[in-house]
């Protein structure tokens, strides 16, 4: 019977995690985990035992972007321009995070989760280590400032798409200030980011 039981269990698990994607495309991190329990043909309890908090709920929905912006950086750490190469990756997760709804939650700080060694953010963290090698390679080339961190950028990310996902185009806004973050507000550093 205990074979039986996990195989339930996986089966619940793959299809918590199908309905969830698909609740978190539409709704964002405000996804009702109830609504994706109904959906799914299970209770609230077994939901909330797989993904005993919503930001697990949510890192299991975003890992596969997140393995995929993890990758990119991968790609990018040691080539080309160091300033560009950043800048490329960094609008990657602009990108990804404005198609994908949930993940800027999902890479967002919680002070629950600062807290719980156990349920942290491993979705930052992957993402911090990615892209941390394009930073300092970049601040070593004097690219960036040595005092900026990896973390403090994607931060900056969460909160653009946080701001703009409600907008007409939310892609096209978080872009617009992505780059007008990375250009500054002085006119001279705008021109010269062109």
């Amino acid at each position: 019977m205990p074979d039986q039981q996990r195989a339930d269990a996986r089966r619940n698990y793959a299809r918590i995690l199908e309905v969830a994607a698909d609740e978190v495309a539409v709704h964002g991190a405000a996804a009702s985990l109830e609504q994706i329990a109904r959906t799914a043909g299970v209770g609230s309890a077994t939901v909330r035992r797989h993904f005993p908090t919503r930001r697990v709920l949510l890192e299991a929905v975003s890992k596969s972007r997140i393995e995929a912006l993890c990758d990119r950086a991968h790609d990018l750490t040691g080539k080309g321009d160091s300033r560009d190469a950043l800048l490329e990756w960094l609008q990657a997760v602009v990108d990804y995070s404005v198609s994908s709804r949930g993940l800027a939650a999902a890479l967002g700080y919680d002070s629950e989760v600062a807290a719980d060694p156990i349920h942290g953010n491993s979705c930052a963290a992957a993402m911090e280590d990615a892209g941390n090698p394009l930073l300092q390679r970049a601040v070593q080339d004097g690219a960036v400032a040595a005092d900026v961190t990896i973390a403090e950028l994607i931060t900056l990310i969460v909160g653009i798409i946080l701001a703009t996902e409600n907008y007409p185009d939310p892609e096209a806004e978080a872009t617009r200030l992505f780059q007008l973050a990375i250009a500054g507000i002085s006119p001279i550093a705008r021109e010269g980011s062109r």
